[in-house]
């Protein structure tokens, strides 16, 4: 069975965001504008993605 992945692109700068935000972007594995990841799709990642709606976009569901 395929793992459902989604690809996760940055959107937003952290610069004057709270900690918190900057740190989730990191576990995220983003730290420069208009850069993607291929994540997997888990609750824990769909919640930091959640967390920071203004920050990151979802691009697209793979699986």
């Amino acid at each position: 069975m395929a793992k459902k992945t989604i690809v996760v692109k940055q959107i937003g700068s952290p610069i004057r965001r709270p900690e918190k935000q900057r740190a989730t972007l990191i576990g995220l594995g983003l730290n420069k504008m208009h850069r993607t990841r291929e994540l997997e799709d888990t609750p824990s990642v769909r919640g930091m993605v959640d967390s920071i709606p203004h920050l990151v976009e979802i691009i697209e569901e793979r699986g």
